[in-house]
């Protein structure tokens, strides 16, 4: 079966970023790109409304996709644009399309965390119940943020891409995220900044206090840990530049504080089955939240 690279198309602001970006990643991918519109079909009584008659659910169901998809190949000719139409909710079907997939990319509404797609059900969701990594693109991304501005500092799709960012956790490394990071990096012939966040353990705070020279020598030891775990991967990606940056404090504040000046931001989800309805964990769910750049979130065992 033929690899694709899948978007949700809903005729949203968030939902068209997301199929530019899905686009773009096609082409570097060098796969084909199938846009997946997935309509609620309308019951009966209201379907016989004025407003909600045959001829309105035609324009929502076939035309506004169509017309998308043609931008979207007139936009991205290298790329081989496919449409799918599929009824149901979104929250129930774009698992299932994304299945064969190497990528499901999704849109986002704005930086509210209070309003924004992901923290609804329908993101939330699809999270929890694909395999494949997913990415989403906040609306309003442009193909130039993802890249450095130019010598007269005018942002440009032209330059050199922005480093890839990801989080590691060298306790529990995630062979799935890491592979994903290097592979994005590669592709972007850029940078990619591994940055590994840690705490003072509890019993060491006080001793930290009448010892100035104990923090260095935990920074220095957790520097070693991030060197060690990502040794394998500097010698499989040997082109690849590793910027290692071993940090104090919050993981999400440090991984949203460098999505700030990076092209994509990859983060982690832990399968879990849990009774309890989904779970993506805590740091990347504030990711999720607060990242101005679009965020790949990788599942792994």
């Amino acid at each position: 079966m033929v690899r694709t690279v899948v978007v949700g198309l809903d005729g949203s602001a968030e939902s068209r970023a997301a199929a530019e970006w899905a686009a773009r990643e096609a082409r570097l991918r060098g796969l084909p790109l199938n846009v997946v519109h997935v309509w609620e079909p309308v019951p009966e009584p209201w379907a016989q409304a004025p407003m909600l008659g045959a001829e309105t659910q035609a324009h929502w169901s076939q035309r506004i996709p169509r017309d998308a998809v043609e931008g979207l190949r007139l936009r991205h000719p290298g790329v081989h644009v496919d449409m799918t139409q599929l009824p149901g909710r979104a929250a129930d079907v774009l698992p299932g399309a994304a299945e064969e997939a190497e990528l499901l990319v999704l849109g986002s509404r704005g930086l509210s965390g209070l309003g924004g797609f992901l923290v609804g059900s329908v993101g939330l969701s699809v999270l929890a119940h694909t395999t494949v990594p997913v990415v989403l693109v906040r609306a309003g991304e442009q193909a130039a943020d993802e890249h450095e501005k130019d010598p007269a500092g005018i942002p440009s799709a032209a330059t050199a891409f922005r480093p890839v960012v990801v989080g590691l956790d060298t306790d529990r490394p995630a062979d799935d995220v890491l592979a994903f990071a290097f592979e994005e990096a590669q592709r972007r012939r850029t940078a990619l900044r591994v940055l590994h966040t840690w705490y003072l353990p509890p019993y060491y705070v006080y001793g930290a206090s009448l010892d100035p020279g104990l923090n260095d020598s935990l920074s220095r030891e957790e520097a070693v840990e991030l060197a060690e775990a990502l040794r394998p991967w500097r010698r499989k990606y040997p082109e690849v530049e590793v910027r290692e940056e071993p940090r104090q404090g919050s993981a999400a504040d440090q991984l949203v504080a460098a999505a700030g000046t990076a092209s994509l931001l990859v983060v982690g989800r832990r399968i879990r089955r849990s009774p309890f309805g989904p779970h993506i964990g805590p740091v990347t769910h504030a990711v999720l939240h607060h990242a101005p750049a679009p965020v790949a979130v990788v599942a792994h065992t």
